[in-house]
C-alpha cells in the first residue's frame, strides 16, 4: 500500500485547461489495484517455494514454536497469540490451523477437528487443544538459519521463510485463488518423496504422482508432472456386496460422503441410474451402501456411477508458487529438485554452525586447560589494574599456545589455536571460579577434548561429503516417520465411459411408422412402443423410401414418414448387421444387399438405394450379431420369370458399407418377401480379453486373453474366497481381478481341479468337480465359507500337476501333486481328499497336459491360464 501513497498528486490529479485540479482513477486504477494484486498474491494466496507455506500457516505454526511446552494448547489461545504477527481476523487463522492439523502431519491434535471426508466442521476453538508433532518440531525449526523480519506491526519478529528440511509442499498440496491467478498442488506421498529425494540426490530419475488421504484410485496419464494443463481423475472404489448391493469405501479427493450421495441421489432422479436407497456407514472408515433395484445389473451401474456422479471427479493441478516475490508457474519434479537442494544447503548451514560452535568449545577448552594446569591465574595475583591483567594473562598463554599469526616451526612443541586470542577469550578466563579451578580434571579435560576433536573431524567429513549426508537425513526421516504412511490411493488407468452406453433405461421409445414421428414423449396409442432406453441414446431410423437418418433421442422428433425400422445405434458397433432387398426406380431391378453402420454425421439422411426416383424398399431386417438369413421371394404372377417364387440367402452376400449397391436379385417385379430363417452368426467369434487392473473385457489386446466367443458362450471366474460366477461375454461386465484365481470360457464338460485351505478343519484339501449351478449373475461357493478358508489353485486343464510347499516345524517341504490321480471328479459341494495338516505356503502348476506351463506366460495366452501365489512372502499373486 505504501507504493500507492508515494505520488498521490500525480496519481490521482491533473490540470484543465482552466488550470483547475480534477480527480481521475486511472492512477488509482493502476497503482491501488496493482498494489491490492501483488498483496493477495504474495502475502494471502500463494505458498512460497522455500517451506510451502502460505502467510497465515507460517505465522500459525512460528506461534506454536514459541508456545511450545511439548504439552497440548488451546486453539483459542494459540490463534491469539497469531494476531500479533497475522494482520487479519481469527476465523482466517482458525480456518489455517484447522486446516494444518487435519492434514496429520506438522500438528498433533486432540478434541474434535473435524473430517474432511464427511465435510464436518471442527468444534469451536475454546474446546479444541493442539501442539507440534516431533516431525515439525526437528524439520521445520531452527532460529538459527531462519532469516528475520518485523512483523505488521514493527513490535515483533517473525520468521521471512521458515527452514523447512523437506518438500513439505509437496507433501501438503496446496490450493488457493489470488487475482488473476490460482494455484493447485495436490498431495503426495511421505514415503514416495523421501524415496525419490534420494534418487535426485543419487543422479538417478524419479517419478512423483499424487496420493490421498481419502484413498480411491487415480489415473496419472494426463498429470504432465502437476504442471498447468495437467489432468488427474480419481474414482471412488466401488465393490460389489452381495447381488443387488453395491459398497463405497474410498472417496475421490475433495469429495464428501454428503456430496457423493447427493450426486447420486440426482442422477437416480434424473434416471441415469437405477437404485433403491443409499445408506451412510461412514465411521471410522467410509461406507456408503447402495441398494440396487431388481434387475438391475451391478457391473452397468458401476460404470454408470462414474460417469454421473461424483464417483469420479477430474482435477486440474496448477502448480504455482512464489519465487523470489514472484509467482512462477512450474512443476512438481522442479518444485522437489528445488526442495532438496534447499534442504541440502539448510544442513550445510547447520554444519557450518556446529562447526563454529566445536571450534569455539575447543578453543576455550584448550585455553582453559593452559591456563589452569599452568598455573597462569598465580600471575595476575601482584596485577594492581584490569589493563595489567590483560596484557598478563596473553603473555603466559604465549609460552604454551600458539596463534595462525606464528609462523609453524618444527621446534614448536606449543599448542596451536584455531584462531587468535581475543579479550573476550582473557574475560571468559578471568571468571573461572575458584571452586572450578580446585576441582579441575585434567583427564577429563582431555577427554572431553578428544571427544569435541572426533566431533568436530565428523562434521567437516559431512560438509565435504554434503550429498552423501543429505541421502542420509532423507533416510532418516523415512525411517523415523515413514511407518504408517503407505500410499492410499492406487494408481490404476481408467477406460473412457461413454454415458449412454452406462446409462439406464430411463424412457420408453415409441415410433408411429406411418406419420414419421419417433419420442419417448410420444402418448399412448400415438405410436408403437419400440423398446426402453436411455434419453442419451442415439436412434436410428430407416424409411420405405431407402433413406435412413440417426437422431439424438428426444420426445418427439419427425424422421419421415413410412417408417420400417426404428432402433437404438452405438457408434463403432462392428457386430449389428442390416440386410435390404430395395428395387431401383430407373431399370426396376431389385438388388440385396447386407451392411453396417459404425459411424454417421447425426440428422442427415443417407440415400441406402441408387437414388433413382421410385426406388422403394422390399424388405429390411437387423441382426445384432451378424447372423445369416434365408428369405423366400414372391415375384408377380404375370411376369415372365420361369420360377416366380425361389429363397435367397443373404449368408452369401458379402458385408460391405451403406453406400454400395448390392448385388442383383431379380429383374422382374418382385410382390412380397418373407423370412425363411434364421441362420449363426457371419463374423466369426469374438476374441476377448480382460483387463488386470480394471478387470473389464475389451477387444483391444488389452491383459488376459479369455477366448474366441460366439453366440451362446460364456465366461467361467473364480475367485480367491473359493466361489465362482458364469456371465455372459458383454463388453460392460466388471470383474473382480485382483481376486481372481481362475477366468476364461466356460465349457458344462471341463472338470475344475481345485487346491484350498478349509478354515473350520485347519487342512488343505484338493477336490475336482464339473460346474452344475450355471444361473447367471450368482456367485457360488465350493469351499467352506469360513473366514480363513482360502483358494490357493483352481484350473480346468485335464490332467494338472502342481507343485506345493508347506512348513515342517522350521524346514519348508516341497512335494508334486498329479490332482487328477489324487483324486477322482466328485460334486460339487464335495469336501475332497486331504492333502496336508495346515497351511500351505505355496502352490504352482509345474505342468499341463495341453499348451504351455501356466507359470510361462506365451504370447497369447490360452484360455483360463493359472495364477500363482506365494503365501508366505505376502505377495498378492500373479496373473497370467
Amino acid at each position: 500500500m505504501a507504493k500507492a501513497n508515494k505520488q498521490p498528486e500525480e496519481a490521482l490529479h491533473f490540470e484543465n485547461q482552466n488550470g483547475e485540479r480534477v480527480l481521475t482513477l486511472n492512477g488509482m486504477y493502476q497503482d491501488y489495484f496493482l498494489d491490492y494484486a501483488s498483496y493477495v498474491i504474495l502475502e494471502r494466496a500463494v505458498p512460497a517455494v522455500e517451506d510451502g507455506l502460505k502467510p497465515v500457516q507460517r505465522r500459525v505454526l512460528f506461534s506454536m514454536y514459541q508456545m511450545d511446552d511439548g504439552r497440548y494448547h488451546k486453539v483459542a489461545n494459540i490463534i491469539g497469540h497469531t494476531m500479533q504477527y497475522h494482520p487479519h481476523g481469527d476465523a482466517a487463522i482458525g480456518d489455517a490451523l484447522v486446516n494444518l492439523g487435519q492434514k496429520g502431519l506438522l500438528i498433533d491434535t486432540q478434541g474434535n477437528w473435524g473430517d474432511p471426508r464427511t465435510g464436518d466442521s471442527a468444534a469451536a476453538p475454546r474446546y479444541i487443544e493442539a501442539r507440534l508433532t516431533p516431525f515439525a518440531k526437528e524439520v521445520v525449526f531452527n532460529p538459527q538459519t531462519t532469516r528475520w523480519q518485523r512483523s505488521y506491526d514493527g513490535r515483533k519478529k517473525e520468521p521471512v521463510t521458515l527452514p523447512v528440511k523437506f518438500p513439505l509442499l509437496l507433501a501438503q498440496g496446496a490450493e488457493g485463488i489470488a487475482v488473476g491467478l490460482s494455484t493447485r498442488i495436490l498431495p503426495h506421498n511421505f514415503v514416495d518423496l523421501c524415496k525419490a529425494a534420494i534418487r535426485y540426490l543419487e543422479g538417478k530419475s524419479f517419478k512423483l504422482y499424487p496420493d490421498f488421504d481419502t484413498g480411491g484410485l487415480i489415473d496419472v496419464s494426463d498429470y504432465n508432472d502437476g504442471e498447468r494443463g495437467g489432468r488427474v481423475k480419481v474414482r471412488a472404489r466401488i465393490e460389489k456386496v452381495g447381488k443387488n448391493t453395491l459398497a463405497i469405501r474410498d472417496l475421490p479427493y475433495g469429495v464428501t460422503t454428503d456430496s457423493l450421495i447427493d450426486s447420486i441421489i440426482k442422477a437416480n432422479d434424473k434416471g441415469k441410474i437405477k437404485i433403491k436407497r443409499v445408506v451412510d456407514n461412514t465411521a471410522a472408515e467410509v461406507e456408503i451402501l447402495i441398494e440396487l433395484a431388481s434387475g438391475v445389473s451391478p457391473d452397468v451401474t458401476i460404470d454408470a456411477l462414474y460417469a454421473f456422479t461424483h464417483c469420479e471427479v477430474s482435477i486440474s493441478p496448477n502448480a504455482c508458487v512464489i519465487i523470489d516475490d514472484k509467482p512462477v508457474f512450474t512443476n512438481v519434479s522442479t518444485l522437489l529438485r528445488f526442495a532438496v537442494d534447499h534442504t541440502r544447503d539448510l544442513l550445510r548451514q547447520e554444519l557450518e554452525i556446529r562447526q563454529h560452535e566445536l571450534l569455539e568449545k575447543w578453543h576455550f577448552a584448550s585455553l582453559e586447560k593452559v591456563f589452569i594446569e599452568n598455573r597462569i591465574y598465580h600471575e595476575i595475583e601482584e596485577c594492581e589494574s584490569w589493563e595489567e591483567v590483560l596484557e598478563v594473562i596473553p603473555r603466559e598463554l604465549k609460552k604454551y599456545v600458539a596463534t595462525p599469526a606464528d609462523k609453524p616451526k618444527a621446534s614448536d612443541k606449543r599448542l596451536r589455536l584455531q584462531r587468535d586470542l581475543t579479550e573476550d577469550d582473557i574475560v571468559r578466563l578471568t571468571e573461572i571460579r575458584i571452586k572450578r579451578i580446585s576441582k579441575y580434571n585434567s583427564f577429563k579435560a582431555d577427554e572431553l577434548l578428544r571427544q569435541l576433536e572426533q566431533e568436530l573431524e565428523a562434521v567437516r567429513h559431512n560438509l565435504a561429503h554434503l550429498t552423501e549426508y543429505t541421502i542420509k537425513w532423507y533416510a532418516h526421516l523415512l525411517d523415523k516417520y515413514g511407518k504408517g504412511r503407505a500410499r492410499r490411493t492406487q494408481i490404476t488407468s481408467f477406460e473412457t465411459i461413454e454415458a449412454a452406453q452406462v446409462a439406464a433405461n430411463n424412457v420408453k421409445l415409441y415410433a408411429d411408422f406411418k406419420e414419421g414421428f419417433i419420442g419417448y414423449g410420444l402418448k399412448k396409442g400415438q405410436g408403437e412402443f419400440i423398446c426402453e432406453c436411455s434419453d442419451l441414446d442415439d436412434i436410428i431410423v430407416f424409411r420405405k423410401d431407402g433413406k435412413m437418418v440417426v437422431t439424438r433421442n428426444a420426445e418427439k422428433t419427425f424422421v419421415g414418414k413410412n417408417i420400417i425400422h426404428v432402433g437404438v445405434w452405438k457408434k463403432g458397433d462392428d457386430r449389428t448387421t442390416y440386410h435390404m432387398l430395395y428395387v431401383d426406380g430407373a431399370s426396376g431391378r431389385t438388388y440385396a444387399k447386407r451392411f453396417q453402420v459404425t459411424a454417421i454425421t447425426r440428422d442427415r439422411e443417407y440415400d441406402l438405394t441408387t437414388g433413382a426416383k421410385g426406388s422403394k424398399v422390399h424388405y429390411f431386417a437387423a441382426h445384432p450379431n451378424g447372423e445369416s438369413e434365408v428369405v423366400t421371394i414372391h415375384l408377380t404372377q404375370g411376369c415372365r420369370a420361369r420360377k416366380k417364387v425361389f429363397d435367397f440367402d443373404f449368408g452369401d452376400l458379402a458385408i460391405k458399407g451403406r453406400g454400395a449397391r448390392g448385388n442383383a436379385v431379380t429383374k422382374f417385379p418382385v410382390r412380397k418377401v418373407v423370412q425363411k430363417e434364421v441362420g449363426q452368426s457371419t463374423l466369426g467369434a469374438v476374441e476377448l480379453w480382460m483387463d488386470e487392473v480394471s478387470g473389464r473385457l475389451n477387444t483391444e489386446a488389452r491383459g488376459i486373453y479369455l477366448g474366441a466367443f460366439d453366440t451362446g458362450d460364456r465366461i467361467l471366474a473364480i475367485y480367491k474366497n473359493g466361489t465362482y460366477e458364469i456371465t455372459d461375454f458383454d463388453l460392460l461386465n466388471h470383474y473382480d481381478a485382483p481376486q481372481l484365481v481362475w477366468i476364461g470360457k466356460f465349457d458344462p464338460e471341463a472338470v475344475v481341479s481345485a487346491v484350498y485351505y478349509d478354515g473350520e478343519r485347519k487342512r488343505s484339501f484338493v477336490k475336482r468337480f464339473r460346474i452344475e449351478a450355471t444361473r447367471a449373475g450368482e456367485r457360488y461357493a465350493f469351499i467352506n465359507e469360513h473366514r480363513s478358508s482360502t483358494l490357493y489353485f483352481a484350473t480346468t486343464e485335464p490332467q494338472p500337476v502342481v507343485e506345493v510347499k508347506y512348513r515342517d516345524g522350521k524346514k519348508t517341504k516341497c512335494r508334486q501333486v498329479a490332482l487328477a490321480e489324487f483324486i477322482d471328479v466328485k460334486g460339487w459341494k464335495a469336501l475332497g481328499n486331504k492333502l496336508h495338516d495346515g497351511k500351505l505356503t505355496s502352490v504352482k502348476a509345474v505342468e499341463a497336459a495341453s499348451g504351455p506351463a501356466a507359470t510361462t506366460p506365451p504370447e497369447k495366452l490360452k484360455p483360463g491360464a493359472t495364477i500363482e501365489f506365494e503365501l508366505d512372502k505376502g505377495k498378492q499373486g500373479k496373473l497370467f
